[in-house]
């Protein structure tokens, strides 16, 4: 089996990732399940290698050589794009592939709300989080969003993103759209971020807010009018905020509560789970709108109090994770296993509805 009959099998198995690694069988992950792509096929050192490297570059080998991990695209037209986390194990080469469709997926497609979307379009200046662990789809859902302005925005805005690798690739149509790679592009997030400044930017999408220095600059585009839309790996919104004011140095926490507390515009903390009406999965979602009362909580450092800030503003948009989790099973949408395993709220757990 070559390199194009495991992509090829890949994306018409709807898979997300692939796994290639000695002494395991290529494995696809479906619908949060693992499952091998042929079982017989064990995987040699070898024959590991081989697979990771037909997806790099003779540059991005010799980086790879060096570094012993290199983040990479590989695109093959017509059929998909794949990011390439290329690493060594037990001393082989191995690597692991995320499928990123060809076609951008709309905001109806992954479930995201009108009321939500049009929250993050009027945005003009300000910090919008998408937050979720790894694989949670924050990637896709920003690339949506970033695709409606492309699309159907009424202003043509300059859009930049700093990647690390380039995802999902934009066509310029209503707005203009400039990608850059970190390490092709730009040589760190801190030092695109800072350029974006000096470029006439009115949305940046920086793809993840990683460290302190990052975290500053992105403060500082917001104040200055720019929307900048980044992720965070926390599970919600009250932990994004902490997340943030916590990489700062205890002197500077006050400091950074009132920017944040000015800036932050919207958080969206999402899961995606397996559907138990079809086959695929679905988000789970928390929403935040910085409304005053938030913001004063914020800057107050009653960040504690935020969960049940939004759980009282149900009617204006917002919702907590537990809500979300517990509405998907109600609409027999997802299994009572994952909100039993999920919910933090145990009055919550019992309007869920036990089903096999």
């Amino acid at each position: 089996m070559d390199v194009m009959q495991v992509l090829r099998a890949a994306v018409d198995a709807k898979a997300s990732d692939v796994i290639i690694t000695a002494g395991a069988p290529v494995t696809l992950h479906v619908h949060g399940v693992l499952q091998p792509l042929d079982p017989t096929w064990i995987l040699t050192p070898k024959e590991a290698e081989d697979l990771t490297y037909q997806f790099l570059t003779s540059q991005q080998r010799k980086i790879f050589e060096n570094e012993r991990e290199l983040d990479a695209a590989y695109q093959v037209p017509d059929l998909a794009r794949f990011r390439v986390s290329a690493y060594l194990q037990r001393g082989t080469v191995a690597c692991v592939l995320r499928l990123v469709p060809l076609e951008i997926p709309t905001p109806e497609a992954i479930g995201l709300e009108q009321r939500v979307l049009m929250e993050m379009v009027n945005t003009n200046g300000g910090l919008i989080l998408i937050t979720g662990p790894t694989g949670a789809g924050k990637s896709t859902t920003i690339a949506s969003y970033v695709e409606y302005l492309n699309a159907h925005h009424g202003i043509a805005k300059h859009i930049i993103t700093i990647e690390d690798p380039i995802e999902f690739l934009f066509v310029n149509k209503k707005c203009v759209i400039d990608q850059r790679e970190i390490g092709f592009d730009t040589k760190s997030y801190v030092r695109g971020l800072k350029a974006a400044l000096r470029q006439m930017p009115h949305v940046i999408f920086v793809g993840e807010m990683r460290d302190r220095e990052t975290m500053e600059v992105a403060l500082t585009a917001a104040e200055t009018g720019n929307t900048v839309i980044s992720t965070l790996s926390t599970q919600s919104a009250a932990k994004s905020i902490n997340r943030i004011i916590d990489v700062f140095p205890l002197e500077h926490q006050n400091e950074i509560r009132t920017r944040l507390s000015l800036t932050l515009k919207i958080v969206v903390s999402q899961v995606l789970l397996q559907r138990v009406d079809t086959p695929g999965r679905v988000a789970a979602r928390e929403i935040m709108f910085v409304s005053s009362p938030i913001a004063n909580l914020i800057r107050e450092n009653k960040v504690h109090q935020v969960n049940n800030a939004i759980s009282t503003s149900y009617g204006d948009g917002m919702r907590l994770m537990d809500d979300s989790l517990v509405d998907l099973n109600n609409q027999q949408i997802i299994g009572y296993g994952d909100v039993v395993t999920r919910v933090s709220d145990t009055e919550k757990l019992k309007r869920a509805k036990r089903r096999t």
